[in-house]
C-alpha cells in the first residue's frame, strides 16, 4: 500500500492524467466512443482563439441560412447554403428541394452536421487518429438523428402513409418485428438466396477436409487447361462464395473458362471447441495443407496462389515462411496474386476507429469468455463504417416506407457471417493491426520460422480498389516495397468488393490503372505513370498469369486416391451457421 502511495506521489500530472485516461478507456469506455469526444472538447476549450474563429464561421453560415429561409418562405428563388455530400442520398427525393419548409429543415440539419464534423476533424492539439475517432462517433449520432429517420420529419414517409391509407406503416411494422426477431436490420430477405442453389453453383468436388477448411476443386469448363493450377486463398472473416456468386459475377467461372485448373479454400465456421486454434494452424493446416492437396491432384511441383483480403495477408506470411523453410527450388508457389491485401497496417483504413489498446483488451476478454469472436459483431462494426447506406437506408425504406429490400446477392453474402477462433483472432489483432509486425523483419515467428517479407522472390500481382475503405489502396501499395520479386500493381475502380468482383462486360462498367513497380516506388509516382484501361482488371491478370502457367493439356482428374472426392461443391463448411 505504501509503495503504491509513493508511486502515485511520484507521478507527474501528465502521467496521472494518462493513467486515469487508460483506466477509463479499459473499464468505462473500452470501445473508445466517449474518450475521443472528451479529448476533442478539451482541445477546443484550451484553444480559445481557434474556438472563436470557428464560432464566427458558424455565425456567418447561420446568417446566410436564415436569409435563404426568408427568401424561400416568401416564394423567392435562392441557392442552397448547405448541400449534401455527393454520396449522401438521404435527401434525394424532390420534396426536400421543392418544399420551402422541408428544404430549410434539411439545410439546418446539414449545417449542424457539417460544422460539427469540420470542427472535430480540425481539433487543435489532437493527433489525426484521435480526430478521426472523435469525428466517427459523433457522425454515428448525427446520422442517427437525421430527419429522414423519423416518421414526422420525413415527408416521403408521410406521403406514402397517406397514399396507402396507413398500409405502408403496417408493412413497416411487420418488417421491424421480423428484424427484431432476427436480431438484425436485414439488408435482404433470407429466403432470396440459397447457397448451392442460386449462389455458389459452379460444379466441383471437395477434395480435402480437415478441422480448419475444405478445399474445393472445380470441374474444368475448357477442353484444355494450363499445367500450373491456381489455388485461391479466401478470407475466413467471410464465406468464400463472394468469388463464386452468380454465374455472370463468378471469378471462379471466369478462370475456368480461361483454361485454369482452379481450387479454392472454404474455411470452417469455428465454435468454442476451436478456441485454441492459432494463426500458425491456419498457415500450416490451412494454406500449407491446401497446397499439398493441389500438388498431389494436379501432379505438379508448384502452384499459383491468390489471396483475397486477409487471405492475402495469410498468403504473404505463408510465402515468407516457405521461402525460409524450403530450399529455393522446393518452394511450392510459382507466383502470388494479392487482392485488396494489407500487409502494412500502419494506416489500416476506417476500421482503425475500432482498434486501440482499450478496445483490444475488451475484445480479447470477450473472445476468451466465449472462445470466438461472433461474426455478427464484426459485421455490425463494418456496417457502422457506412451507417447511412448500410443501416439507416434499410430502417427508412423498411420501417417507414414499408418496402421489403430487393434481392441482392452481395448483401446476402455480407449477412452470412462467420466466427473467428479466440486465440487466432487475438493474435492477429495484436501482431498485425496493433503492433504491425508483419512488415518488420523477423519480428514475427510463424510455425517455427521468423517472417521476413523480403524473402518473397516469386512474381507478385497485386490488385487494389480506389474506393476501398477497408484496405486503402495507397496502403496496399506498400507490399511492393517489401517483397523482392518482380511486381505488377493494378488499381481498380470501385470498393473492397466490387473492385474485385468486376466481371468482364460490354460496354465496360469499370476501369483500372496498371503498371510494373520498382522496390522503392511510392503510390503517387506509380499512379502518374500507370496506364489507364476501361474494363475489368481480370483481363490484365490473364495476360500476366497465362505465360507463367505452362502448356495447355488434358484436364486433370478432380480427385485421386490420396485426396478423394468427399462431397459436391459448395461443400459442407460453407453451409454452417
Amino acid at each position: 500500500m505504501a509503495t503504491n502511495k509513493h508511486m502515485a506521489a511520484a507521478m507527474t500530472p501528465h502521467q496521472t492524467f494518462r493513467a486515469i485516461n487508460e483506466a477509463v478507456e479499459t473499464t468505462i469506455d473500452p470501445l473508445g466512443m466517449a474518450v475521443p469526444l472528451l479529448h476533442a472538447q478539451l482541445s477546443w476549450a484550451t484553444h480559445p482563439q481557434e474556438l472563436a474563429e470557428a464560432a464566427a464561421e458558424l455565425s456567418t453560415r447561420v446568417l446566410a441560412l436564415q436569409w435563404h429561409a426568408w427568401q424561400r418562405l416568401l416564394g423567392l428563388a435562392s441557392e442552397d447554403v448547405e448541400t449534401p455530400h455527393p454520396d449522401d442520398t438521404r435527401f434525394a427525393d424532390p420534396v426536400w428541394q421543392e418544399s420551402a419548409t422541408w428544404d430549410v429543415a434539411k439545410q439546418w440539419y446539414l449545417l449542424t452536421t457539417h460544422h460539427i464534423q469540420g470542427m472535430l476533424y480540425q481539433s487543435p492539439g489532437l493527433s489525426s487518429r484521435d480526430r478521426r475517432r472523435a469525428a466517427f462517433w459523433w457522425r454515428e449520432w448525427l446520422n442517427a438523428m437525421a430527419p429522414t429517420n423519423f416518421l414526422l420529419s420525413n415527408p416521403v414517409a408521410l406521403q406514402k402513409a397517406v397514399e396507402t391509407n396507413g398500409e405502408s406503416l403496417l408493412r413497416g411494422m411487420r418488417i421491424f418485428l421480423d428484424d427484431a426477431q432476427a436480431g438484425n436490420i436485414r439488408m435482404t430477405r433470407p429466403d432470396d438466396f440459397k447457397v448451392g442453389i442460386n449462389l455458389a453453383t459452379t460444379p466441383g468436388k471437395v477434395v480435402l477436409q480437415n478441422r480448419l477448411l475444405e478445399v474445393i476443386h472445380y470441374a474444368p469448363s475448357a477442353t484444355q487447361t494450363y499445367r500450373t493450377p491456381l489455388l485461391i486463398v479466401t478470407p475466413w472473416i467471410n464465406k468464400y462464395y463472394i468469388l463464386d456468386l452468380t454465374p455472370k459475377k463468378s471469378l471462379v467461372r471466369f478462370l475456368l473458362d480461361q483454361g485454369f485448373d482452379v481450387y479454392i479454400t472454404s474455411w470452417k465456421n469455428p465454435d468454442a471447441a476451436m478456441a485454441d486454434v492459432g494463426f500458425d494452424d491456419y498457415i500450416t493446416e490451412g494454406i500449407g495443407a491446401a497446397i499439398e492437396a493441389v500438388q498431389s491432384i494436379a501432379k505438379c511441383d508448384k502452384v499459383h496462389a491468390a489471396g483475397y483480403c486477409i487471405g492475402g495477408a495469410a498468403l504473404s506470411a505463408y510465402l515468407a515462411w516457405a521461402n525460409r523453410h524450403y530450399a529455393a527450388k522446393d518452394v511450392p508457389v510459382a507466383s502470388a496474386s494479392f487482392l485488396t491485401t494489407l500487409v502494412d497496417y500502419h494506416k489500416p483504413g476506417d476500421v482503425e476507429v475500432f482498434l486501440d489498446e482499450g478496445s483490444f483488451k475488451y475484445l480479447a476478454h470477450n473472445m476468451e469468455q466465449k472462445g470466438f469472436l461472433d461474426g455478427k459483431e464484426m459485421a455490425a462494426a463494418f456496417r457502422l463504417l457506412r451507417s447511412n447506406s448500410l443501416i439507416w437506408h434499410y430502417v427508412v425504406h423498411g420501417y417507414l416506407y414499408g418496402e421489403t429490400p430487393p434481392p441482392f446477392d452481395v448483401l446476402f453474402w455480407n449477412m452470412d457471417t462467420t466466427r473467428m477462433p479466440a486465440k487466432m483472432h487475438t493474435w492477429y489483432l495484436r501482431n498485425f493491426y496493433l503492433d504491425n509486425k508483419l512488415v518488420k523483419k523477423d519480428a514475427l515467428e510463424i510455425a517455427g520460422q521468423p517472417i521476413d517479407l523480403a524473402r518473397i522472390v516469386q512474381p507478385v500481382y497485386a490488385v487494389a480498389a480506389a474506393d476501398d475503405h477497408i484496405a486503402p489502396w495507397k496502403q496496399t501499395f506498400r507490399l511492393n516495397n517489401l517483397v523482392s520479386g518482380p511486381k505488377r500493381y493494378v488499381l481498380s475502380s470501385s470498393g473492397h468488393i466490387f473492385g474485385i468482383v468486376s466481371p468482364v462486360v460490354h460496354p465496360p462498367k469499370r476501369e483500372y490503372w496498371v503498371g510494373d513497380t520498382e522496390r522503392h516506388d511510392n503510390a503517387e509516382d506509380w499512379r502518374e505513370r500507370a496506364e489507364h484501361h476501361p474494363g475489368s482488371w481480370w483481363e490484365d491478370w490473364m495476360h500476366w498469369l497465362k505465360p507463367q502457367s505452362g502448356a495447355l493439356g488434358k484436364p486433370q482428374a478432380l480427385s485421386n486416391r490420396t485426396y478423394p472426392a468427399r462431397a459436391d461443391a459448395p461443400g459442407t463448411y460453407v453451409l454452417e451457421s
